[in-house]
């Protein structure tokens, strides 16, 4: 089986990062390719980024997927929280997108009734609530609490964060009544298994839950759907996009026949 990993902001180490520890995650048997945008934000941290981010996974997906990929993935891991772009890949996708925010929300309301989220980056708080809202999910957040520092600053010293973050989950679990806690974007891998000691509720790592979605949907062999909102769009005319977008746009439904 193997795994697109994809990365909607230009930080290639970031990306080499992820796809390492997923491959540890993942285990044998799984190969997993990384993706890197090829424009937009070094670090999606606002809306403005967000929305960047969004057409530069829809831009890797054409090209890394497209229609006649030899690699033949099986499903794509969006390796951004907050999911830029989810629904439209999942609607232009002819394999399975798992969405980083989607697969933790999902697995944190498994674990426990109130989910907190840490994350790096204050403006993320409204725009992960957002997000919550969208997949159903807002009556069941407890609370979001962000670092000043960004997931970048925390990735390369995380010892120096640890404390910060540790302190930021605990709120989550002592003043606003957390079941379970999401250390939520590529910077804070790890951090989850770092902190699980000191609290004494589920921590869970983003990329791990993302990971373990993705490995599951690949595993189920789910036809990709023909009918409702997710269904392949119409071919659709462009101007201006990358030359595998604007293909992908145009071939319309028959670009998930694969």
């Amino acid at each position: 089986m193997r795994l697109l990993l994809l990365n909607a902001n230009t930080t290639a180490p970031m990306t080499a990062r992820m796809v390492e520890a997923a491959a540890r995650r993942a285990g044998p048997g799984i190969a997993i390719d990384g993706a890197t945008g090829r424009f937009g934000a070094a670090y999606i941290s606002t809306r403005a980024a967000s929305a960047i981010a969004a057409h530069a996974a829809l831009d890797l997906l054409a090209s890394e997927v497209g229609r006649d990929n030899p690699k033949a993935y099986a499903a794509v891991a969006l390796a951004c929280f907050g999911d830029p772009g989810l629904l439209a890949l999942k609607e232009l996708s002819p394999i399975p997108v798992i969405g980083m925010a989607e697969a933790s929300l999902t697995l944190a309301a498994q674990l426990g009734g109130r989910i907190g989220i840490v994350t790096g980056g204050a403006r993320w708080v409204p725009m992960l609530r957002e997000f919550a809202g969208l997949i159903g999910l807002a009556e069941r957040i407890a609370a979001v609490r962000a670092t000043a520092l960004t997931g970048a600053e925390i990735a390369a010293d995380p010892d120096a964060a640890a404390a910060q973050l540790e302190a930021l989950a605990r709120a989550c679990v002592v003043e606003d009544g957390a079941e379970v806690v999401i250390f939520g974007g590529a910077g804070l891998v790890g951090m989850a298994q770092t902190l699980q000691t000191r609290l004494d509720v589920p921590l869970l790592c983003s990329l791990d839950c993302l990971v373990a979605a993705a490995i599951s949907a690949a595993r189920l062999g789910a036809a990709k759907a023909a009918h409702g909102s997710f269904a392949p769009p119409p071919p659709t005319p462009s101007t201006g996009l990358a030359p595998e977008l604007a293909a992908l746009l145009a071939a319309g439904p028959a670009a998930a026949a694969r």
